[in-house]
């Protein structure tokens, strides 16, 4: 499958500092993404600990420039994957994995998890331990059958995909086929784990308008059962906020199994 006119628009358009400093200026009153940050982190918390969703690898799709979705998952997995499509988002997330000067701080965040963990204090060991689990940052495009090519991985225990279909898809069957392609990477009675924005057109970052897949819950749980994925929880929550960085309706997250062939 060609590149799709999104995924040239990611590589081309798409500004990392930008949207960081958008979504993720956690605790900065002009920051719109907070209410929509710290809810997902408390439902990967759930999924991730109290859950116990856990194995020895997770792979982690379309990780974008951020970390966020791996603090709570790096407690139950020996080693992550991370990967992105565009050069710009990998080369972000490696200056924050060496520690490297003008790296985006994330503390305040890591700090929130903690918190939700029961330590606060334990942040600096929380960072130390995610950089020591991401082995590799890899490129990935998911409307590929092999989406980490020319890489090719032993199947992992857990999937992880945050805000990222529904920004690299198009249409409904491009987004099906993106489910399918990535379960490649999944072992059979593995967990696939999403963060979903539902009834979103749009996001800004800056002054540029990014596109996105309208998604209804419907569609996904659909999507998901035709791509051979058994949904064990899903909780979608209402969009409450009043940005006008984005149009979206609702979160969804969700944890679904793959199925084992018979």
């Amino acid at each position: 499958m060609e590149e799709s006119s999104n995924t040239k628009t990611y590589q081309k358009d798409f500004d990392p500092a930008v949207y960081l400093k958008t979504y993720y200026s956690f605790g900065s009153s002009h920051c719109q993404g907070n209410e929509i940050l710290e809810l997902n982190l408390r439902s990967l918390f759930k999924i991730f600990i109290s859950g116990g969703v856990k194995g020895d690898t997770l792979i982690d799709i379309g990780s974008g420039p951020t970390i966020y979705q791996l603090l709570s998952a790096c407690e139950n997995f020996q080693e992550i994957i991370a990967s992105d499509y565009t050069d710009r988002n990998r080369q972000e997330l490696e200056k924050w994995l060496k520690n490297e000067p003008g790296a985006f701080d994330w503390t305040p965040v890591v700090k929130y998890v903690c918190e939700l963990e029961g330590d606060r204090e334990k942040w600096s060991e929380k960072e130390e331990k995610l950089r020591k689990k991401v082995k590799q940052v890899l490129k990935c495009d998911v409307s590929k059958s092999n989406v980490l090519a020319p890489m090719s991985l032993p199947q992992a225990d857990c999937l992880l995909s945050t805000l990222c279909l529904e920004a690299a898809c198009k249409d409904l069957n491009s987004y099906r086929a993106a489910l399918k392609n990535i379960g490649s990477l999944l072992k059979p009675g593995g967990h696939l784990v999403m963060v979903i924005v539902l009834k979103e057109t749009y996001y800004m970052v800056g002054q540029r308008r990014f596109s996105c897949l309208y998604l209804e819950r419907e569609s996904v749980e659909e999507a998901l059962r035709e791509a051979g994925y058994d949904v064990q929880c899903i909780e979608v929550t209402p969009n409450s906020s009043e940005s006008t960085f984005s149009d979206f309706e609702a979160v969804l997250s969700l944890v679904s199994r793959k199925e084992p062939r018979p």
